[in-house]
């Protein structure tokens, strides 16, 4: 039955009215050029402070980065060197 369902949707999919690509095209208006404005405006001293606190995150994250990188390496190896075979 899954089959039919499918068909009878299709069928209604099919029959909807679609815009065409020429009238698409034929609608197109040039010209309308919009721009992005922004009203608030941010200090030097501003910009100074977001630059020093996403750069000590990025630092934060990456010591963190380093560190469970080297204890997952060291626990690889600690693992490979006691595995007997």
């Amino acid at each position: 039955m899954g089959s039919i369902s499918a068909m009878i949707t299709s069928l209604k999919n099919n029959k909807r009215k679609r815009v065409s690509t020429f009238e698409k095209m034929k609608n197109f208006k040039e010209g309308k050029n919009i721009q992005i404005t922004f009203d608030k405006k941010a200090t030097s001293y501003q910009l100074k402070n977001i630059r020093e606190k996403l750069s000590s995150e990025n630092r934060k994250r990456r010591d963190k980065n380093i560190v469970i990188f080297v204890i997952g390496v060291s626990i690889i190896i600690y693992c490979i060197g006691f595995v007997k075979f």
